[in-house]
């Protein structure tokens, strides 16, 4: 798999105390999904800093990746049960197509415990379902998405009626 090489770059875990660079982030990102995903399931903000609260004190940890001192990508990993998931995967739109998002998520594979890792995300965000299978992911079945969905999301039946799931299998060291 070809990489590119990413220079000044830094990952770093958000503290419980960095709501708002998450959120500008996630929020800024996000509009891309404007006119793509079902009108009922758009808001602006995207995600209100209320549920960014909610899904840190849940247990997602936040990881970000800054190049040359900008906050350009964000993305989360969450432990449940006997799997990591990778949550809110966002890149500002300036820094999209670099390979900021392959780095990150490199990053958090790296720092993953379970042999399953799995990720959600909108069935009309056909970009991100083939940023995901670029890396090694591969769609479930939609009787198993909406088995995982309810396993290991608390996410809204609207929202599972129109997302995928990709997994990763991988072996551990």
């Amino acid at each position: 798999m070809f990489t590119k090489k990413i220079v000044n770059c830094m990952i770093f875990k958000f503290t419980s105390n960095d709501f708002q660079e998450i959120f500008n982030v996630v929020n800024e990102a996000s509009v891309v999904y404007k006119g793509k995903i079902p009108i009922d399931r758009w808001r602006e903000p995207y995600m209100p800093l209320e549920e960014l609260e909610v899904e840190i004190a849940c247990g997602v940890e936040f990881y970000g990746l800054k190049q040359n001192g900008v906050l350009a990508a964000v993305m989360g990993m969450q432990n449940v049960k006997d799997v990591t998931l990778i949550r809110h995967a966002y890149v500002l739109s300036s820094y999209q197509r670099q390979g900021l998002g392959e780095t990150l998520l490199n990053h958090l594979l790296a720092l993953a415990k379970t042999s399953k890792v799995y990720v959600g995300t909108w069935k009309a965000a056909t970009w991100a379902i083939k940023f995901y299978q670029k890396n090694g992911f591969e769609l479930v079945s939609t009787q198993e998405k909406n088995k995982l969905l309810k396993k290991y999301w608390s996410i809204p039946d609207r929202q599972v009626e129109t997302s995928v799931v990709l997994e990763l299998k991988r072996q551990l060291r």
